[in-house]
């Protein structure tokens, strides 16, 4: 039986009745133009295609039908149509040229109408659609109308976590609008996107149209510098280059005027390479070999499931994080919404970012022999076959790239994770570098390794504990687990997962600390490049987390923690030759 546990956070927000999610959504290229949608939407469900006579509910948005602070709190029969409508008027002043509609995140086929008219489709949960609605505005009020069908029976579809029967490694399913709707005004022609790209010198700035000229104005402590943006793009040199890194996360704000389009931005310096040192090879930060010290982060939370009450909670997580010491964290299986990975970029967190998995995964195949030792398994062929569930991967994969690329904190990709949706790896590899040949990626996490990687990425939980460093840098991807239930705190009471269980604070902090000295840490002596923590918070029945799943107690306290991940720092400085 699931009970609902409200974050402070989300109690804040139903007591206060405000609309949610007020932060500008996209902080990578900002405009002053800006009107939220979210907030009450009338809402139904029905199985078919077209809108109902009635709307008998509502919703919040941009939290999920199946959240508890959606007002709805419940899950919809599946592959029916989920209906959005609400009204709005446009503030005096508020046209310019175009009118652009943004629906941040839907899971997973959305139709949007204004005004009766289509606006326009798009397929996929974990990447945003725009829509130019000019034509369709009318004065005065407008209606818009959004249709979302989302179907788990689809495999080709990218889920994640997410599955009809949730529990223990499972969770409940998202479906429809999970981020922010909202509205901007934008000249004729404006900056459509927005690519950033770094070294340690330089940030070339990169709109892709040719036709756009202008100016970009660098916000620089040593005085502010402009250069000319030609053919759509921008070289900017500081005289004097300060590198973003989690100890000092220095960003450079930037305004770029463009014709008539204004709109603000930021870059950071920094450069993550695979470099050979004296102790082998390591993944380097700016050029120094660094420990990654991480943990899992499944981005689920209790009463919002994948949507926190308020992205302030993203900085909360992030914090309470590098008060324990930690500098990375794996985005599990999940693209977020850009301001989890501004307050990355602004915090100085590290992050590991797994593309979403789809296809058939099967307990037995993909996690029991495996964890048995059966880790070896050709993907050129047999793995994986469904043509459409493989297009919709890769389709996945480069809108996630195309999203993020331009964040400093992103700094290495993960293709598949233990087997699941696993196919042709070193088409994919070459796929990805492609895309984004500036980080390094790590194709396989887990085991059925064998293409073409950057990285070597294991998973442990039950041993052996016998690796050593080849010609990759190695990473203990995954590990840990241990198990904590807080009373008062648990999502489902009577049902717990994990992988070994601690019955007080105190023993969960000696298991912890004793997994790292006695099997990380030799590891690290070995030349191990960074291991990831299972995991930052409880998920549902999976209670293995640092906080519980309602954030409001954290399990183990910042300063055991802390000195731990200062030890484990020296010891990989001493291995790797420094």
């Amino acid at each position: 039986m699931e009970q609902r546990l409200y974050t402070a956070a989300g109690r804040r927000l139903l007591e206060s009745g405000e609309t949610p999610w007020q932060a500008y959504p996209r902080p990578r290229l900002r405009r002053d133009s800006f009107l939220n949608l979210n907030g009450r939407w009338q809402f139904a469900v029905s199985a078919g295609e077209a809108p109902p006579a009635v709307f008998d509910r509502e919703i919040l948005v941009p939290f999920c039908p199946e959240s508890a602070l959606s007002g709805v709190g419940e899950r919809c029969p599946e592959g029916s149509f989920l209906f959005y409508r609400r009204a709005f008027s446009l503030p005096a002043g508020f046209v310019k040229d175009r009118v652009l509609l943004h629906l941040d995140g839907a899971d997973y086929r959305l139709d949007c109408f204004l005004n009766g008219a289509f606006a326009g489709s798009h397929t996929g949960g974990y990447e945003g659609a725009t829509f130019d609605v000019t034509g369709a505005l009318a004065p005065g009020e407008n209606e818009l109308l959004v249709r979302v069908r989302d179907d788990l029976s689809d495999l080709a579809q990218p889920r994640g976590k997410q599955t009809k029967t949730p529990g223990g490694m499972w969770y409940t399913p998202v479906s429809g609008l999970w981020q922010p709707v909202w509205l901007e005004s934008v000249p004729r022609r404006y900056i459509r996107r927005l690519k950033i790209t770094c070294d340690l010198e330089r940030a070339v700035v990169d709109t892709g149209d040719e036709e756009l000229c202008g100016l970009v104005t660098v916000e620089d402590p040593d005085g502010p510098f402009t250069a000319p943006l030609e053919r759509g793009r921008a070289v900017l040199r500081p005289a004097r280059p300060r590198r973003w890194s989690p100890e000092e996360p220095f960003l450079y704000p930037i305004a770029i005027e463009a014709g008539e389009d204004r709109a603000t931005s930021y870059f950071a310096l920094r450069t993550i390479t695979v470099e050979d040192t004296p102790g082998g090879p390591r993944l380097c930060l700016n050029g120094v070999p660094r420990f990654f010290h991480g943990v899992l982060d499944q981005g689920y939370w209790s009463d919002g499931l994948f949507t926190p009450a308020d992205p302030a909670c993203y900085r909360q997580d992030i914090l309470a994080m590098k008060a324990r010491g930690f500098n990375t964290l794996r985005k599990h299986i999940k693209v977020e919404p850009p301001l989890f990975y501004h307050a990355c970029d602004e915090l100085g967190m590290l992050v590991f970012q797994d593309m979403v998995s789809n296809g058939d995964y099967r307990y037995l195949r993909d996690t029991v022999l495996p964890n048995l030792g059966f880790q070896t398994r050709r993907d050129d062929s047999g793995m994986h076959p469904d043509p459409a569930a493989r297009a919709a991967f890769l389709a996945g994969m480069a809108a996630t790239v195309a999203a993020l690329e331009s964040h400093p904190c992103v700094v290495m990709w993960t293709i598949f994770n233990e087997g699941w949706g696993q196919f042709c790896s070193t088409d994919a590899y070459r796929a990805l570098k492609a895309l984004d040949p500036s980080r390094p990626v790590n194709t396989v996490s887990g085991w059925f390794r064998g293409g073409e990687t950057d990285l070597d990425s294991r998973h442990v939980y039950f041993g052996p504990w016998d690796l050593w460093p080849g010609d990759k840098p190695l990473l203990l991807n995954e590990f840990g687990g241990l198990c904590l239930a807080e009373a008062g705190h648990l999502f489902r009471p009577d049902k717990r997962y994990g992988y070994g269980v601690c019955e007080s604070r105190q023993a969960l902090e000696r298991a912890v600390l004793e997994l790292y000295e006695k099997r990380v840490a030799p590891l690290v002596d070995r030349g191990l490049c960074g291991a990831v923590y299972t995991q930052l918070s409880d998920v549902e029945e999976e209670i293995n987390g640092l906080v519980t799943c309602d954030r409001a107690v954290e399990k183990l306290p910042a300063a055991p923690l802390r000195t731990l991940a200062a030890r484990l720092a020296a010891r990989f400085a001493a291995a790797a030759g420094g």
